[in-house]
């Protein structure tokens, strides 16, 4: 809200003559270019050179013998850290040692369920 009687100032986006609805507005001014920016002072990008395929990369392997690279290299890559050297043996684990694994951990569970059932009997 503005001062009713307050001064009007400079900076006033309203400030000068202003227009009627549906007049045409104002001419623009171009500004001129100055000389040390010409297109004479800088030379031109050349455009041009051999046709190359769409999706074709710049010569060389195929993007499938990079990707089987790039995972041969990850895989050979040396083992660091504890978690890691962990899911190495999980890995190496064969089918019947992961279940016997995961039954002897049920068996477990289940014995200790069967010793707090004693213990809480009254």
């Amino acid at each position: 809200m503005g001062n009713l009687c307050g001064k009007q100032s400079a900076d006033d986006n309203f400030h000068g003559e202003g227009r009627t609805l549906g007049s045409a507005p104002p001419p623009r001014t171009n500004a001129s270019i100055p000389a040390h920016v010409t297109s004479a002072s800088k030379p031109q990008p050349k455009v041009g050179g051999p046709a190359r395929t769409v999706g074709g990369g710049s010569g060389g392997d195929d993007p499938r013998a990079a990707a089987a690279a790039a995972a041969e290299a990850r895989a050979n890559k040396p083992v660091t850290g504890d978690l890691a050297k962990k899911l190495e043996g999980q890995k190496k684990q064969t089918m019947n040692q992961t279940l016997q694994e995961a039954a002897s951990e049920n068996r477990a569970q289940r014995e200790a369920d069967a010793a707090n059932e004693v213990r809480s009997y009254n």
